[in-house]
Order: C-alpha cells, then sequence, then structure tokens
C-alpha cells in the first residue's frame, strides 16, 4: 500500500527521487501518464506490474472508452528506478501537470500522485474544507 505525503524537488534532468520506504513498490518498473481531468493535475505513478489498471473494463465500441484509453496510453511513459530511486518525468507530463521544481509526492493506495507542492497545498486545503460534505454524500 502507497500511503503519505512526501517532499521532494525535481533535479535539472527532470528527475525525481522517490522515497525509500515506496520503492519496493516499482520494482518492477513504473508508468507515468496523464492526470484524469484537465491540465494541472497531478501526475500518477503505478508500479508497472498493476498496468494498465481498469482499462479491462472499458468497452473498446464505445466512443468515450476510445477517448479515455487514447488519453492515458497515448500519454503513458514506462521507466525503471536507477539505483538512487529516482524516476524521470517526461517534460510533456510536467507541463501538462503545471509542476514546479518543488514537488509533493502523495500516496494514494495504489499509486502516486505527483503533485507541484503548491498546488498540493491548495487540493488540501479545498478538501478540508469539504470533507465532511464529501463523506456525507458518498455515505447516501
Amino acid at each position: 500500500m502507497l500511503l503519505g505525503e512526501h517532499e521532494h524537488s525535481l533535479d535539472d534532468k527532470n528527475r525525481l527521487t522517490l522515497p525509500a520506504k515506496l520503492r519496493q513498490a516499482f520494482e518492477d518498473g513504473v508508468v507515468v501518464t496523464r492526470g484524469s481531468t484537465a491540465a494541472s493535475t497531478p501526475i500518477p505513478a503505478r508500479p508497472g506490474s498493476s498496468w494498465p489498471t481498469g482499462s479491462k473494463s472499458l468497452d473498446p465500441l464505445a466512443e468515450g472508452s476510445r477517448v479515455m484509453q487514447r488519453h492515458f496510453f497515448a500519454g503513458a511513459t514506462q521507466g525503471e528506478l536507477d539505483k538512487q530511486g529516482r524516476m524521470v518525468l517526461p517534460t510533456t507530463l510536467i507541463e501538462h501537470a503545471g509542476l514546479g521544481r518543488e514537488v509533493t509526492v502523495a500516496g494514494v493506495y495504489d499509486h502516486l500522485e505527483i503533485w507541484d507542492r503548491t498546488k498540493w497545498g491548495q487540493q488540501l486545503h479545498e478538501v478540508e474544507g469539504s470533507a465532511e460534505d464529501v463523506a456525507e454524500r458518498l455515505a447516501n
């Protein structure tokens, strides 16, 4: 299980060092792709062994499914962690997500989300202000 918030920086070669306690999940590689919504969303990073998640349940005859597959698969990149536990983030994904050099890596159960640190703070502020309402809606 991938958990926690971890503050890191991208280096000049767009490499991100994963926290040591999260690296084991990525022994079989890592896949990064576009987020599920518009630009300025986090970059999801999944262990290579768990990719692709949910694509088998998509109906290839449905236009919406094909659009989603194009979005995720065409924007995806496979990679490996180097000996220092670093992964390279493609410039296209960095720009799509609006990442600066300072990032927060958030563990979200079965994947990581790589956020611009300022945007992560804004996200937390929004969630904290609405968590009770969201929990109530999900309970109903």
